[in-house]
């Protein structure tokens, strides 16, 4: 029973957690068992290498540790960082400053990089400072993928370029949180050397799992990083690796056979197709948002993000009440402003396992919340301008052709 019941199913279109597939939940119905036994150091052999794919990575190293991706950022960055070291990290909205103030705690020497709100990641800058740091000062370069409070992606092969052009041996740290397993993502090709996801965005878990998948190049580096860590030790895990029962500590079982069926339903839809999919509803969430004649917090075509859409609401307007107005009349969840810009957007989630129909109900709703809180909305505007999109690019399904 839901702690405040609602007639029907809940409509979850907030970026993270997101809805999780009946056969997930089903998978993960089950008791407890002895993860000493040889199930599941034999489960999880199979996790790490599949883990692995979404990553596009052949070379390297995963770690799957019971936490959050906050715990995931922690782990990437005291695994491969000393106290004092300069860390260059971009700051373009919530999660990107929580990640900074993290650094800063951890008592690591940051170069902050800001941009407005809305904004990608100022490579210019970050090319500036290459170019001028001759004694490679620079030990990391840090930056969120997909920076979810405003719906902006940055581009991660560009960061790589910049590094190899100035033939800078920094390392290049990425939190592909809400875009790994959704969004276009290359981890060998664009050399990234450690990326980090969590199991509640595109996974479509619950969440509790950090990802985290390290390059050789990475793993190197933990021979020098004197930062304390404990839990996140990247070493307590390669011994039990080594040894083939993979665990230094108790995992969570139920979340290794909620990853793998997880894992299954990812690769029978095919991970190029994931990606396609979320392009799709990431356009057709714009093209209503044209059709109601509000803005995308994002300011330029190529920032646009295919997992979360925030979307700028007039001064006169509260996107908190919009969000309050969804959960309390329409059983429908939808993301608040964070910080600098709460109460001035409200957020749709399009991420994880979902699916067109469930978009266009989404927007629905919307359309209705919208009229209620004063908009001068043309109903069925944009669900109109989404599901003619939608109508013409939504393929057959692969599994029933």
């Amino acid at each position: 029973m839901d702690y405040m019941y609602g007639p029907g199913r809940h409509h979850l279109f907030v970026p993270g957690p997101v809805n999780i597939p009946e056969p997930v939940i089903r998978a993960m119905n089950r008791n407890n068992e002895d993860y000493r036994s040889p199930a599941i150091p034999a489960l999880t052999k199979t996790l790490l290498e599949d883990v692995k794919k979404i990553f596009k990575t052949t070379s390297g190293t995963p770690f799957l540790f019971p936490t959050t991706g906050t715990g995931a950022w922690e782990s990437a960055l005291t695994n491969t960082l000393s106290p004092g070291d300069r860390i260059v990290s971009f700051l373009i909205g919530q999660f990107s400053l929580l990640w900074i103030d993290q650094q800063k705690r951890l008592n690591f020497n940051v170069d902050v990089v800001e941009s407005e709100w809305g904004q990608g990641a100022n490579l210019q800058v970050l090319a500036s400072k290459l170019s001028q740091d001759e004694n490679h000062s620079i030990k990391a370069i840090c930056i969120v993928h997909n920076e979810t409070a405003t719906g902006v992606t940055n581009d991660i092969s560009a960061v790589r370029t910049l590094l190899d052009h100035y033939k800078h041996p920094a390392l290049l740290l990425v939190d592909g949180v809400s875009s790994i397993c959704a969004l276009d993502f290359r981890m060998d090709e664009w050399g990234v050397d450690v990326a980090l996801t969590g199991s509640q965005k595109a996974l479509s878990l619950p969440t509790g799992l950090g990802i985290v998948c390290a390059s050789p190049k990475a793993l190197e580096a933990t021979k020098t990083s004197k930062s304390l860590k404990v839990f996140f030790d990247w070493n307590d895990y390669l011994k039990f690796y080594k040894l083939g029962t993979y665990w230094p500590y108790t995992p969570s079982i139920q979340l290794l056979y909620g990853l793998r069926a997880a894992l299954d339903l990812i690769f029978e839809e095919g991970l190029e197709n994931i990606i396609a999919r979320h392009a799709r509803l990431g356009k057709a969430t714009r093209l209503a948002v044209e059709a109601w004649g509000l803005k995308n917090c994002t300011q330029k075509e190529e920032w646009i993000s295919n997992t979360v859409t925030a979307v700028m609401v007039p001064p006169h307007i509260d996107g908190s009440e919009i969000v309050r107005r969804a959960w309390q009349r329409y059983n429908l969840s939808l993301g608040l402003g964070l910080n600098k810009i709460a109460g001035k957007v409200f957020r749709i989630g399009h991420l994880g396992n979902v699916n067109e129909l469930q978009l266009l109900g989404c927007l629905a709703g919307v359309e209705m919340i919208l009229k209620d809180v004063g908009y001068p909305i043309v109903m069925g505007s944009g669900v109109a301008a989404a599901s003619t999109y939608l109508q013409n690019h939504i393929p057959l399904i692969p599994s029933r052709i």
